[in-house]
């Protein structure tokens, strides 16, 4: 079990060496999205040449203390590395569900199959983003993501779920500082379909796994390496507290 010391909080540092440190089977269900490792990139899909959230491939406002800019192999590994501490994190009827863009890349698709091969991927859920932007006349906007939610054996969804469809749809997030939040009502379909007690995001970003769990009678359990991410996700999740009370029926 995770300590109640650290239940319902968020923790600065590495991802990789604090979840090392959890117990095996203590979180009952993760979600979570990887920095996407833009920067070394070509910047198709991603670059605004009027100077907005995208210059050069890069963010604008990008991740604290992290420069997204690894060599591909050593992304794959580090990547690697944190699905396997995951997979240990959960215990047999948990599950990880992990974002992630497909992409084209100097002609090459990167589908991430170099990541979670091997891993016991159930099921590729899409989710399209309403609206968005695209400055470049060489291809479509791009409006989906890639959830692929990776299921210990006696995993199952809670009474209803299974009637949901794998492509789903939610309007971003335009109000937060974050360069790449999740939106609130995806996180919420994931947690409300699961019975799961005690949810880990290990790159908690803006706080919305938290803040989903919340509304949904959850404890969560974040880390996120940079101290200026931290406090504003404890900010927004004070706020939340403001205006939903916690829910925590399961000891």
């Amino acid at each position: 079990m995770v300590k109640e010391d650290t239940l319902d909080k968020i923790i600065c540092g590495d991802c990789l060496e604090i979840m090392k440190t959890i117990p095996d089977g203590a979180c009952d269900l993760i979600i979570t999205s990887p920095p996407y490792n833009l920067k070394n990139s070509t910047g198709n899909g991603m670059k605004d040449g009027r100077g907005g959230k995208w210059k050069n491939a890069a963010l604008v406002k990008g991740y604290q203390n992290y420069d997204d800019n690894m060599p591909h192999e050593k992304y794959v590994a580090w990547q690697r590395q944190c699905l396997e501490e995951m997979m240990r994190i959960i215990p047999n009827n948990g599950a990880i569900f992990y974002n992630h863009k497909w992409r084209v890349q100097n002609g090459l698709l990167q589908d991430r199959q170099d990541i979670v091969s091997g891993f016991p991927v159930r099921q590729i859920i899409i989710w399209r983003r309403k609206g968005g932007i695209n400055f470049n006349s060489g291809y479509f906007l791009p409006t989906y993501e890639v959830i692929y939610m990776i299921a210990k054996p006696d995993f199952k969804l809670v009474k209803g779920a299974n009637a949901l469809g794998d492509v789903w749809e939610f309007t971003q997030e335009m109000n937060n500082a974050h360069p790449a939040p999740f939106p609130v009502a995806l996180i919420d379909r994931i947690i409300s379909s699961t019975d799961a007690k005690v949810i880990l995001d290990p790159f908690m970003g803006s706080g919305t796994t938290a803040v989903a769990a919340i509304r949904n009678g959850r404890h969560y359990l974040g880390i996120d390496i940079s101290q200026e991410y931290v406090d504003s996700a404890n900010e927004r999740i004070r706020n939340e507290l403001l205006c939903n009370t916690p829910r925590f029926n399961f000891g």
